[in-house]
């Protein structure tokens, strides 16, 4: 079965990248012929980018980076799930992903935003980043507005009403890889 991880963007406490990650999980994993997983950047912690060598070398001296790179090996595709900071993505995301570089390379993404406005600019912005690394951009995108002091369960609520794009980001997925 191929693997899609949903890749949490933001390490900032309380983030809400969290409820909107198991929100899509929930959604996609209805999938009979891709299985969908989570991964948290905070959970994985990479320092700034510490490596002495080009990522696109594949030579990495640091475990730790090791360790992603077999990680992000494993999957044939991604979501990334963040919200817009100040008009663009989050750090922690960019510099999850400059670690690499052919472990990206023509796999396909969907970038889910999220933010008072949906997160169109953080979007935008990161479609240079994925074009640059070579990744299939997907169709289906998500943007999703939701305010910083929204309630958990108002949150919940605005979220199920992109149910229907979410079963149109699965169907994308199966259609690509299974």
């Amino acid at each position: 079965m191929k693997k899609v991880a949903i890749i949490v963007g933001s390490v900032r406490p309380n983030r809400r990248s969290s409820q909107v990650a198991a929100w899509l999980k929930v959604q996609l994993q209805k999938s009979r012929r891709v299985e969908f997983d989570v991964i948290e950047l905070a959970d994985v912690n990479l320092p700034m980018m510490d490596e002495p060598a080009i990522p696109f070398t594949g030579i990495y001296e640091h475990a730790k980076t090791r360790e992603w790179s077999k990680l992000i090996g494993q999957y044939n595709g991604f979501v990334f799930v963040f919200p817009q900071y100040n008009w663009g993505y989050p750090a922690a995301l960019k510099n999850a992903l400059d670690y690499l570089a052919k472990e990206w390379q023509g796999k396909p993404v969907s970038l889910v935003t999220f933010g008072g406005h949906g997160g169109t600019q953080a979007q935008v912005a990161m479609r240079l980043v994925v074009a640059g690394l070579g990744m299939t951009q997907m169709a289906v995108n998500l943007q999703i507005s939701l305010m910083p002091n929204d309630s958990v369960a108002k949150a919940d609520r605005l979220l199920h009403t992109h149910d229907q794009e979410a079963a149109l980001l699965r169907q994308d997925f199966e259609n690509r890889l299974g």
